[in-house]
């Protein structure tokens, strides 16, 4: 059974935010039956969506020691899973940049987000406005997009000017992930904007899922580590927190082979 927020009419042209639940695992909708994200009741810091935590593909490219050390950003928060997981379980700085007030309310009321404190700060803004802000650039570490409307039919950013904003928000050895639809005719289109700004060589995709989301990764400065490294990550990565990052070897690819 679905239910809505109280007083859920969003302002303007911002839909309705509502959840379901089935079993142990809620769903977040707006106004929708697309889910727009998920938490596990019994273990709501985990990532439960197979796209979401492939969304975590950066941690491959950091040693797991300096993680704790890094900030990361969500443009769009969801149901706040990779927020919650940065800043939870990873012990990270964490922001995220999200449009709607509902959507926030919603993962503060329904799926365990936590308060705002030194670590985590949540802003209501438009993230295409907000990322050009001159505080945030060459601080972010991780950035991690998400942007669909409540039609989840393709990126609300997708144009080479905000690819552009999100590589200055990097730092030296940061990396943006962006969730794409795979088998959508856009796919070709965003992956080509990501490769020219980012340059072809920082480019890494991984095969579409079941349900047809394709993460894309970008570094600032394309790197190569070794298989041999990215191995050792992915055990330790799977270890300490969970996920499955030695399957994400057998996916995952640079764009340039």
């Amino acid at each position: 059974m679905a239910r809505n927020l109280v007083g859920s009419g969003a302002a303007g042209d911002l839909p309705e935010v509502n959840f379901s639940d089935c079993g142990d695992i809620r769903f977040l909708h707006l106004g929708t039956e697309w889910v727009q994200g998920s938490m596990l009741m019994d273990a709501p810091f985990d990532i439960q969506l197979e796209y979401v935590q492939r969304m975590m593909v950066w941690l491959l490219f950091v040693e797991p020691q300096a993680v704790a050390g890094l900030h990361s950003m969500q443009l769009g928060l969801g149901s706040a899973a990779l927020t919650k997981f940065c800043y939870k379980k990873l012990r990270m700085r964490s922001t995220a940049i999200e449009i709607n007030p509902q959507v926030l309310a919603a993962c503060r009321l329904w799926f365990k987000l936590p308060a705002d404190d030194t670590r985590l700060h949540v802003v209501l803004a438009d993230a295409a406005k907000e990322v050009k802000k001159e505080s945030y650039l060459g601080s972010v570490d991780a950035l991690q997009v998400d942007l669909y409307d409540h039609e989840a039919a393709a990126p609300v950013l997708d144009s080479a000017a905000f690819y552009a904003d999100c590589r200055r928000l990097l730092t030296d050895e940061g990396m943006m992930t962006v969730n794409l639809f795979g088998r959508d005719a856009s796919f070709e289109s965003s992956l080509d904007k990501i490769a020219d700004v980012f340059g072809a060589e920082s480019v890494w995709v991984f095969k579409p899922t079941r349900e047809g989301n394709a993460v894309v990764a970008a570094q600032r400065h394309g790197s190569r580590p070794g298989r041999a490294i990215l191995q050792q990550r992915a055990e330790a990565v799977e270890s300490r927190w969970g996920l499955p990052a030695c399957k994400w070897l057998r996916l995952f690819k640079p764009l340039l082979g």
